[in-house]
């Protein structure tokens, strides 16, 4: 198996495994990695061992209060709302995590995070509990919370399509206090109970944000949705022969994929053979300092 693939299989093994059933994992990959002293599965064998380290460590601490959530995936996106706003339904539908949910407020009470994948690349959604007025000064465990959202990429603001937007600005509010300006969209949801035109009156107030009807009864508006949140977290889609992905922020250049495949094939990168938007005919030959766009298949070329 080439190593690149070998590291996306273990960084998939190790999703969602925490403690004791992290650690069991790690050692059973680290007994199924050959010995090499040197190369590339070297350095997983030393990225494992890394990971154990770390993973006994966090296991020998205890954080009763820490809400903190480790990034996986690409990208990481948080779900921010009010209570109620449909934001555990949106996660459950767009992933495999099994979520309590209710007709009542505060029915998450945690962060929760979720893998999905869009366009082949695995994107971490975490969906932030219900924030009410206040949390900016520690109401309702705010500060914890509005912590874990600052260390996103980007968010998703939720919004009941039926509901007054009264809750949402108090949320936007309590974000300006904050100081947190991530990059986002509104996901005005449950719109198959909202009445004809609550997308045309959100879109009308809040003109700043790109606003996308959703419903978890209806899979074309969840792929657009999906769509939306591609565009905000502002990836781009590398290929390689008979590979996943490598979903880099723009601007990508060749050397930067070279990077992310291995340290030592950057150091010998010359550049690489190019199909795609950015080439002009297929199998391009281009430098290292090329800049990619989504999409492109790739070659790295090396001396």
């Amino acid at each position: 198996m080439p190593h690149r693939t070998q590291m996306q299989v273990i960084k998939r093994r190790l999703v969602g495994k925490e403690g004791a059933d992290r650690v069991r994992e790690l050692r059973l990959i680290l007994a199924e990695l050959p010995s090499y002293r040197s190369g590339p599965y070297a350095d997983i064998r030393k990225w494992v061992n890394a990971q154990l380290e770390e993973t006994r460590t966090r296991s020998r601490v205890v954080h009763r209060d820490s809400i903190a959530v480790r990034h996986e995936g690409a990208a990481q996106i948080a779900l921010v709302g009010p209570p109620n706003s449909g934001k555990s339904s949106l996660l459950q539908a767009l992933s495999n995590v099994q979520i309590k949910t209710g007709d009542y407020a505060f029915t998450t009470t945690r962060p929760v995070p979720a893998l999905t994948r869009i366009r082949g690349v695995l994107v971490q959604l975490v969906e932030i509990p219900g924030l009410i007025g206040g949390a900016s000064e520690g109401r309702g465990g705010g500060r914890a919370l509005l912590g874990v959202l600052r260390d996103a990429d980007a968010m998703i603001l939720c919004h009941d399509a039926s509901a007054p937007l009264d809750g949402l600005e108090t949320i936007r509010g309590e974000l300006d206090a904050s100081g947190i300006a991530l990059p986002a969209i509104l996901a005005a949801t449950k719109v198959d109970e909202a009445p004809p035109d609550a997308i045309e009156r959100t879109v009308a107030a809040l003109p700043e944000l790109e606003v996308v009807g959703v419903s978890v009864l209806d899979e074309a508006s969840l792929e657009a949705f999906r769509e939306a949140v591609w565009r905000l977290s502002g990836l781009v889609r590398i290929f390689l022969r008979d590979e996943e992905p490598v979903a880099l922020h723009p601007p990508a250049t060749v050397l930067d994929v070279a990077q992310t495949i291995h340290h030592e094939l950057a150091e010998h990168c010359r550049g690489a053979r190019v199909w795609g938007p950015s080439a002009r005919f297929d199998g391009q030959r281009v430098g290292r300092d090329h800049v990619l766009e989504d999409g492109d298949t790739v070659e790295i070329v090396s001396r």
